[in-house]
């Protein structure tokens, strides 16, 4: 089998995703269920109601990937109640991202998990993550992802600190049409977009991952509870409690985009040491003005194209088509911007090092 003819097999047809009323257990046979996706060692399957019964007799397919024929590498990255492994699948050399998830912890738990399957493996679109196939076997939820050597973009800005704004319109046209495709085509709001759920390679391409992870953390007895990077970015109708929609996923861009720029935080807290709590980072987003670009210092296409992201209302928020066609984003077009060598100029793909680990 030739590098380049695993992905085609690999590819599965699920229905679109339904939305979080989901009802979910774990039975007998040691299989994740959620409607009629059945999720057991030997993969993921849309089953009709009678295989459902019996799940035993869901056996995989000639061509479908099995954890038996992936090497581990080693652990790239860890959160969300899970580690991410970089392995080696046996006969084709390929890379890919393992993420392992516990989910025997709370049915809250089982519930962010059955929907991120769902939208990850039905979606089709070259600037989301692919999700090849999922296991379920002893408590573990095992994904197969795509993986992305250069790591986050969170982890891309901390060797740089800031991205100057040609690389920056390249990198957020590319954000804008995976929200796009999200938003639109599977009518999902992302709901945890921050640096480090933002994927890069040494090919320049951009890739949003995790979806819905943070669908936990939506009460706001979870959020009093749980202060996590991921609050840093929810907008203020989010972050208060209230509802939501897709431009809640804007507002989040436009702090990715504004820190990436100045390298740091849109907001300051109130002392040195940061802020004291969750209530008080509420109190920030939800009652200070929104954050801005320094004109002084960025284009005024820059500092358009923020404003446009970061309106208190949501009303007055663009949206990731009509962000596409700020003048931000088309300022550049002219240029040869090369993201793949900028990647790779703060440091050479994981896959690269790995005879030297």
């Amino acid at each position: 089998m030739k590098k380049g003819d695993l992905a085609p097999k690999l590819k599965l047809s699920l229905p679109p995703p339904d939305e979080l009323c989901l009802s979910k257990f774990l039975t007998n046979s040691g299989t994740f269920k959620d409607g009629d996706l059945l999720v057991n060692k030997n993969g993921v399957r849309i089953v009709s109601e009678n295989e459902v019964e019996t799940p035993a007799l869901i056996q995989p397919s000639d061509n479908q990937l099995s954890l038996a024929d992936f090497d581990a590498i080693k652990v790239i990255g860890k959160g969300n109640g899970g580690i991410v492994r970089l392995v080696q699948h046996k006969w084709t050399n390929q890379f890919f991202a393992l993420k392992v998830i516990q989910v025997n912890i709370d049915e809250s738990v089982l519930k962010l998990i059955g929907r991120e399957l769902k939208i990850n493996q039905s979606s089709k679109c070259p600037y989301v993550v692919v999700c090849y196939q999922s296991f379920y076997d002893n408590g573990v939820i095992s994904i197969i992802l795509e993986y992305m050597d250069g790591g986050s973009l969170a982890d891309f800005l901390k060797k740089v600190n800031r991205i100057p704004e040609p690389y920056l319109a390249a990198i957020c046209k590319q954000v804008l049409k995976g929200l796009w495709y999200l938003h639109h085509e599977k009518h999902i709001i992302h709901r945890d977009l921050k640096p480090s759920n933002l994927l890069i390679n040494h090919a320049g391409e951009v890739k949003i991952t995790d979806f819905g992870v943070s669908a936990i953390l939506a009460s706001t007895s979870s959020l009093a509870n749980t202060f996590v990077g991921t609050s840093y970015y929810m907008s203020p109708e989010r972050i208060k409690g209230g509802s939501y929609g897709y431009r809640s996923d804007i507002w989040g861009l436009g702090l990715i985009m504004l820190e990436c720029a100045t390298g740091q935080y849109p907001y300051t807290p109130p002392q040195p040491g940061g802020w004291d709590g969750f209530y008080e980072l509420m109190d920030t987003v939800v009652n200070e003005p929104a954050p801005s670009a320094p004109s002084d210092l960025y284009s005024p296409e820059f500092c358009s194209f923020i404003s446009a992201c970061v309106q208190k209302n949501p009303r007055e928020r663009l949206s990731a088509n009509e962000l596409l066609a700020h003048p931000f984003i088309k300022k550049f077009d002219n240029l040869d911007i090369d993201l793949g060598f900028y990647f790779t100029s703060a440091g050479p793909p994981l896959a690269t090092l790995l005879d030297k680990i």
